[in-house]
């Protein structure tokens, strides 16, 4: 096993990666590698990950994360829409700790299209074992530029996702744990609220970062609803028709609901009717609901 000195990538380790590979970070990809073993340790830890540990992550990049990971004992199930930095993972965990190459597996697909578990390659020592992969924890520093839609995408179609923690932009963070009536309040956060509880976590660094971002980066945690809330949500509305409520109120925030719900019911008048037969207030305005009262709304217009 590589000593603990050279076992996580160091700032020059990421540049020289990244010039062997011709790799030039992208804005249009959002990419910002970590260079930090103190922040990837962190994150690991916050994340509650433990040895024997099934780890979903998205956007790998160099591999920084992904070795703090694999030394904390995990498998990793990593995801990389960029072919070469797929092609190198693999590699790098190699020639920096060969015996935890079994315990990665790699996919170079966008995240946005994995549709199931079975879009997702299997650590060897999983296949081996005849284990089911079913990745429990998903941690990852994601592209900020797609950050909510590879999350909410992630957790509708791989429910064994138990405890999500992962680092994004500090105003995309505080979106997704905001609660009602909050400035921050919004289609993500109540989005998010569907599928389980979010937190914020620690604040990082620019510093920890190349090429260094010009926005703040915080962590924020998810952990899912247990199965039988979920079920008693979906017996009552279907996330589609639930989505499709919260987008429509969240459209023209300023609006009421009776005006904002106005398209989506046929008219202003049949929103009110919706509105009221779920006990909600018309004059209210969408940041000032909770997810029951989205889940009670659509509800009301299928039983309507």
């Amino acid at each position: 096993m590589a000593n603990v000195e050279n076992y996580l990538l160091t700032p020059a380790d990421v540049r020289a990666l990244a010039e062997g590979l011709g790799v030039r970070p992208t804005k249009t990809l959002g990419q910002n590698f970590v260079h930090d073993a103190g922040t990837v340790r962190k994150i690991v830890r916050e994340a509650g990950v433990q040895a024997g540990d099934y780890v979903l992550e998205v956007g790998p990049g160099l591999g920084s994360l992904t070795l703090a990971l694999l030394e904390a004992g995990a498998y990793v199930s990593a995801v990389e829409i960029d072919e070469r930095l797929a092609a190198a993972l693999p590699q790098t965990v190699g020639a920096r700790a060969p015996e935890k190459a079994p315990n990665l597996a790699v996919t170079c697909r966008d995240a946005l299209t994995v549709s199931g578990v079975d879009d997702l390659a299997v650590p060897q020592v999983l296949r081996e074992a005849g284990e089911s992969a079913t990745p429990r924890f998903l941690v990852a520093n994601l592209p900020y530029n797609v950050a909510v839609p590879v999350l909410l995408t992630l957790l509708e179609v791989l429910p064994s996702l138990e405890r999500v923690l992962v680092m994004v932009q500090s105003e995309v963070a505080e979106r997704l744990a905001a609660q009602p009536g909050s400035r921050t309040y919004g289609v993500p956060s109540v989005k998010a609220a569907w599928y389980g509880t979010a937190l914020m976590g620690s604040k990082i660094s620019r510093s920890v970062f190349w090429p260094v971002p010009n926005v703040d980066s915080s962590l924020v945690a998810l952990t899912r609803h247990p199965n039988s809330e979920r079920e008693a949500l979906s017996a009552r509305a279907t996330r589609e028709d639930v989505f499709a409520v919260i987008d429509a109120a969240f459209a023209q925030r300023r609006k009421t609901l009776r005006a904002a719900l106005g398209t989506w019911a046929g008219s202003p008048a049949r929103a009110e009717d919706i509105l009221r037969a779920a006990g909600i207030d018309p004059s209210l305005r969408g940041e000032k609901l909770a997810l029951e009262d989205f889940v009670a709304i659509a509800e009301a217009a299928r039983n309507a």
